[in-house]
């Protein structure tokens, strides 16, 4: 397995976090790697999104849990490989939240693959973490 784990904290709100997430069709307005996304359902466990970075193939995500206002993961499986992202916004003691994306690789060969792609996968969540914090705190 490999693992990956980002967090920012935020003034803002979970909640505010989260109407930020739910709202996939406008996700590239905070993460700059999304040219085009397109979902096929609401914003709900089963629900398949299609990411379009730029200058890369769709990306095919299956969200797998979906808990409002707290967490959201979606997964993506390639060559045997099951890419799983856990996003979650946790409320601070004194407010806001902290925000934490986590990515975990597994499979067959995880180990090898994972260290390969998964660095390049994660290189943007501190950028994009940062504007869905900014985003969330307008």
């Amino acid at each position: 397995m490999w693992t990956y784990e980002h967090s920012v904290e935020t003034t803002a709100a979970p909640e505010a976090v989260w109407r930020h997430w739910e709202d996939v069709a406008n996700w590239g307005a905070w993460n700059a790697d999304i040219e085009k996304i397109e979902t096929t359902g609401p914003f709900a466990a089963g629900t398949g999104i299609t990411m379009h970075p730029a200058d890369q193939d769709p990306v095919e995500l299956t969200l797998a849990e979906v808990r409002a206002p707290e967490v959201f993961v979606d997964e993506a499986r390639f060559d045997g490989l099951l890419f799983r992202t856990t996003h979650r916004a946790v409320p601070l003691p004194d407010g806001g939240a902290r925000i934490t994306y986590r990515m975990e690789i597994t499979g067959a060969a995880a180990d090898e693959v994972g260290p390969q792609v998964g660095p390049g996968i994660t290189a943007d969540w501190p950028d994009t973490m940062a504007a869905l914090a900014r985003r969330a705190e307008a």
